[in-house]
């Protein structure tokens, strides 16, 4: 297989190296900045190409893109009317603008996608979700799912005000920056009908963004999820609490735990994180299941069509935010 990736920081040096060490022998990147591509090129012997028709013209197999959040939509619509398969990085794009037609080519061309929300590959909230499918809780009422970071501890070698994560025009804000529990919150319970959200710039980090964001969902079976997301907390936080009728579940990041406690027997279960698992293993993990995918023509557990729905709780949060009141997603209850 030949693939091309479409970005040259950090993930897309992740997703660089995991395809080599997947056996992917035909590997090129598009890096429009001469100095990394000089860079990359020295580091891992790849081809590179400075234009993305440029890397299109070398005909691979599918496309990775791992550019700044603003790129994602326009990118993505170019590959997808030129019949590329494409893995696209979280978040699918920033603003509803070129969704829908993404959408349409997507499945016109009947096209291979995955966004990459890769806590889906993580072993805490898979096991969480192979927890609910056992129907483990009865019916379940309500989650709380919580992620919170410092953002200048992100890359301190570098200014966070200048980061993307500080502007709304390049996809900034927690809403939007930590879509993975908003995805975990939808995956474990269903669709999204409608949010209310309290958001803004509580801290004193200069970046013109919200650093904290409070979402209330309804979901389509009944429960209602909570999820704090925030740039502020000095510590890395990140785990979820899944109540149900029968009994309850907790995810623990920092623990690397699952818990659940069976009330028909009033007993815990304890699911620890497997000893050798490094964190790059759901890169990996996520990445072999997009190549799989591609070459069974399969779609992949998040493609383009789903991913949406995960955008349209954002844009709710947003309008929620600004509105002061209840938006709806859009998604309708099956008659």
């Amino acid at each position: 297989m030949k693939a091309l990736v479409v970005g040259g920081g950090s993930i897309g040096k992740r997703h660089l190296q995991n395809l080599r060490d997947l056996e992917v022998k035909d590997i090129a990147l598009v890096e429009a900045d001469a100095q990394r591509r000089r860079t990359v090129t020295g580091e891992l012997g790849i081809s590179c190409f400075a234009q993305l028709n440029e890397g299109l013209d070398w005909t691979p197999d599918f496309v990775v893109i791992a550019t700044p959040t603003h790129l994602h939509v326009e990118q993505a619509l170019h590959i997808a009317r030129n019949g590329f398969d494409l893995f696209v990085e979280k978040p699918l794009g920033h603003t509803p603008s070129g969704l829908d037609e993404l959408l349409a080519v997507v499945e016109q061309k009947q096209l291979i996608s995955l966004v990459g929300c890769n806590m889906r590959f993580h072993p805490g909230p898979a096991q969480v979700k192979e927890l609910l499918l056992q129907h483990r809780l009865g019916k379940v009422l309500f989650a709380r799912l919580h992620v919170g970071s410092y953002l200048p501890s992100w890359r301190p070698e570098a200014d966070y005000r200048v980061n993307y994560a500080a502007a709304d025009e390049t996809g900034g804000g927690c809403i939007l920056d930590c879509i993975h529990e908003i995805d975990l919150a939808r995956w474990y319970l269903g669709e999204v009908l409608e949010v209310f959200c309290i958001a803004g710039h509580m801290s004193s980090l200069e970046i013109s963004t919200e650093d904290v964001a409070i979402l209330v969902c309804r979901h389509i079976g009944g429960a209602i999820s909570e999820i704090h997301l925030d740039y502020v907390q000095r510590t890395y936080e990140r785990g979820c609490q899944i109540v149900g009728e029968s009994g309850s579940l907790f995810w623990d990041f920092n623990q690397r735990q699952v818990r659940w406690f069976d009330a028909t027997t009033s007993q815990w279960t304890f699911f620890d994180e497997p000893r050798e698992w490094q964190f790059n293993q759901m890169y990996m993990d996520e990445m072999r299941h997009f190549l799989d995918c591609v070459r069974n023509r399969e779609q992949t557990v998040l493609p383009i069509s789903d991913a949406v729905a995960d955008m349209q709780i954002v844009f709710a949060a947003k309008e929620s935010s600004r509105q002061r009141a209840l938006v709806s997603t859009g998604r309708e209850v099956p008659v």
